[in-house]
Order: C-alpha cells, then sequence, then structure tokens
C-alpha cells in the first residue's frame, strides 16, 4: 500500500514539475510580436510607388503535344473508329456502356462503344477524331459541357492501335 502512495506521490509530483511555464519563451514571443506590430506600422506609412500595369495578351492554344493518349488494341462494337477517340466511361459489362452510350446519344454526342478485348473492357466514346488536336479540343468542350460530372472530368483520349 505505501509502495502505490509513494508511486502516485511521485508521478504527481512530476507531472506538476514538467508543466511549468517558461515565462522567458512568452516574453519572447511578445518581443517578437511587438517588433512585427512596429515595423508592420513604419511600412503602412511609406510612401507606395505606383507604375503603370501593361495588359499582354497571350494567345491560349491547347498543348497538343503534352496531352498523354492511351494506345489501345480495341474493336469498335458498330460504327466507324477513326484514329483518336475521347473516352468518357470504361466498364466490365456491357449493358453498363450501353446505358451511358444511349445518354450520350440522347444529349447529342456521336457516342460509340468499343471493346478492348485484352483487358474486358468496354468504352464509351464521345466522337472519333482524325487527329490529335480535334481529339483534346472535343474532350476539353465536353469536360467543359460537364463540370458536375466528376466521371467526365476524367475523360481521356485513346489512340486505336
Amino acid at each position: 500500500m505505501k509502495k502505490t502512495f509513494y508511486f502516485v506521490l511521485m508521478g504527481a509530483a512530476l507531472m506538476f514539475t514538467s508543466c511549468k511555464t517558461s515565462q522567458s519563451a512568452y516574453k519572447q514571443a511578445y518581443e517578437k510580436a511587438k517588433a512585427q506590430e512596429t515595423y508592420a506600422q513604419a511600412d503602412a506609412n511609406a510612401p507606395v510607388q505606383v507604375t503603370p500595369a501593361t495588359e499582354t495578351v497571350t494567345p491560349v492554344t491547347p498543348a497538343t503535344d503534352n496531352t498523354p493518349v492511351r494506345s489501345e488494341a480495341v474493336v469498335a462494337l458498330g460504327g466507324d473508329l477513326k484514329a483518336y477517340s475521347v473516352i468518357c466511361g470504361s466498364f466490365s459489362v456491357q449493358t453498363n456502356a450501353e446505358s451511358l452510350c444511349q445518354s450520350l446519344k440522347a444529349d447529342g454526342y456521336k457516342a460509340g462503344i468499343v471493346k478492348n478485348v485484352d483487358r474486358n473492357m468496354y468504352r464509351v466514346y464521345i466522337g472519333t477524331y482524325n487527329t490529335k488536336a480535334e481529339a483534346v479540343t472535343a474532350r476539353d468542350a465536353f469536360k467543359a459541357a460537364n463540370p458536375s460530372r466528376q466521371d467526365f472530368q476524367e475523360s481521356w483520349i485513346l489512340l486505336k492501335k
């Protein structure tokens, strides 16, 4: 019983001595904050030199060369498939791919489905194009037209092998 009492007493003593505040640390922090405040007030009173802004317009061009593409061996399930396609959905179940494809067609896209036989995946595309630049432009327009659909924001470009 005495051992337990001494053990608790030593623990309490250790706890109270280790929780002491360091007044010098507070004083240093206060002095540093006061110095910064004084410096900020001195800068606020300094005259400000204003230089006129010049407008520089740089044309924005899509970075088609830097846009990544995935090259896959795919088979078109109906329709003509060109070199580049904008893929907006990938499914392992064909019925799910067909459902998205019908929805996109109802929205006015030239949607279709391709199958990657190696991975057994059905890819839904919104359009197929001859050049990478056309595909990048179409992908960016599609993403901009559907900002609330996170799955469409992950659209990518497929290069047919």
